[in-house]
């Protein structure tokens, strides 16, 4: 299997989600020292909240103690690597960047589980009491677009049927040919 230009533009894009995801992971528990902190306000609708996600989305498997935690780490490093081959034999750039999106969150929120034991979450988005979503990373967005992104084009983007001729001396309407 060789690389395309646009395999080359896929691991290059999951190479950037993961080191943005990892930036930012950085800043908000290094600098800016959120998790003594809990909560910074950024604007109305959006604060910095400190949260450790031990299981995967949605709070779904939780680990709990180590085995858990590394059954998770390889379970989700599984998943990650059937993503990256997946990414290599698609052939649209499209899909490939989807698939980098994915890949790339993957890999940032499994370094985060192999080095800390949770995943680092952080966004928190909120109008007034009502919150669309948990409190979430980089890493999470990326995966949930790049997953809304596939079934998007999967649903959308479907190859339309060739029109392939009748044989010759076939004059039988469709819908009354029963071969």
């Amino acid at each position: 299997m060789s690389l395309t230009r646009n395999h080359t533009l896929g691991l290059a894009f999951a190479a950037l989600v993961f080191g943005l995801d990892q930036f930012v992971k950085w800043l908000v528990m290094g600098p800016l020292d959120l998790p003594n902190v809990f909560q910074i306000e950024i604007l109305p609708f959006f604060r910095l909240s400190w949260a450790e996600n031990t299981g995967v989305s949605l709070g779904l498997f939780t680990a709990d103690n180590d085995l858990q935690r590394w059954l998770l780490v390889a379970l989700t490093g599984a998943i990650a690597l059937i993503v990256l081959f997946w990414m290599l034999r698609e052939r649209l750039r499209g899909d490939i960047l989807a698939l980098a999106l994915v890949l790339g969150g993957a890999a940032g929120n499994i370094l985060d589980r192999v080095r800390f034991g949770y995943v680092a979450d952080y966004a928190d988005l909120h109008f007034g009491t009502f919150r669309p979503f948990l409190i979430f990373n980089i890493a999470d967005a990326a995966i949930t677009i790049g997953v809304l992104l596939i079934l998007a084009r999967s649903l959308l983007s479907r190859e339309k049927p060739q029109n392939t001729p009748k044989p010759a001396g076939d004059t039988a309407p469709e819908s009354q040919n029963h071969a």
